[in-house]
């Protein structure tokens, strides 16, 4: 392995951040080079972050839920998935990607449509992934439930908010066999500068909500929280099987 002044550099970061002693600094360095700043190589091989992001991804969740698994052994299904959704959702990833000081370590180019509004997170994804084929799973695991969710995660907090409406009502509605659909497309004043979606809550033929974002997935989210806000659990299942019925 060579030790060069910038290697030093990133074995400093590795071990600053994570508590850990690189063997491939490479991967590591690798994971901080966001597609904007990929290096396309003499054979054509394009170098990025975005598959050692795509193994982190699945090896955070792996991680996740199985410490979710240990610390609720009370709870249910649905709650464990809700509360994984919560943890490795990208406004938490984001938020943990800064605290942590590895966000303002990430290569990218500014100025063009290929960076990302996440690229804090998935620059953290990319990182587990750069781990767990340095280090294996253990390493991980011990790093990311001992160091990062001990002193890095609000728990707590995140067991009592609600983010992914959209997700706990899909939930919902396959439980309670009710079909849901959202209707999203732009809003009227849409503009190239100012993007405006607007979207509509449909569950079995009703619309339950509306919402409005700068994306799709923005709008549908706000839509299905505005269903959540306006009713109950009992009173939203109810509501819509007694409306679904009287339709039928």
């Amino acid at each position: 392995m060579i030790f060069s002044r910038k290697n030093r550099k990133f074995h400093a970061l590795v071990r600053g951040i994570f508590g850990i002693r690189a063997h491939n600094i490479e991967l590591y360095k690798l994971a901080l080079m966001h597609r904007s700043a990929s290096i396309e190589l003499d054979d054509g091989t394009v170098l990025n972050n975005e598959r050692l992001e795509f193994l982190g991804d699945a090896v955070l969740e792996a991680v996740v839920s199985e410490y979710l698994f240990i610390e609720f052994p009370r709870a249910t299904e649905g709650e464990l998935t809700r509360l994984r959704s919560k943890i490795v959702s990208r406004a938490t990833l984001d938020a943990l990607s800064e605290q942590i000081g590895l966000a303002e370590h990430i290569v990218y180019h500014t100025g063009g449509s290929s960076v990302q509004k996440h690229i804090n997170g998935d620059a953290l994804e990319a990182m587990i992934g750069a781990m767990y084929l340095d280090r294996g799973y253990e390493r991980v695991n011990r790093v990311l439930t001992g160091h990062l969710f001990r002193y890095h995660l609000d728990l707590p907090q995140l067991i009592h908010s609600e983010t992914d409406h959209k997700s706990r009502l899909l939930e919902w509605c396959q439980k309670s066999r009710q079909e849901l659909r959202f209707v999203t497309d732009r809003d009227a004043a849409y503009t190239s500068h100012r993007p405006v979606f607007r979207s509509v809550v449909v569950v079995d033929g009703i619309e339950v909500g509306h919402g409005v974002g700068e994306t799709k997935k923005q709008a549908e989210q706000h839509a299905s929280q505005m269903v959540f806000t306006a009713l109950s659990d009992d009173e939203f299942l109810e509501g819509i099987d007694r409306y679904g019925t009287t339709e039928r």
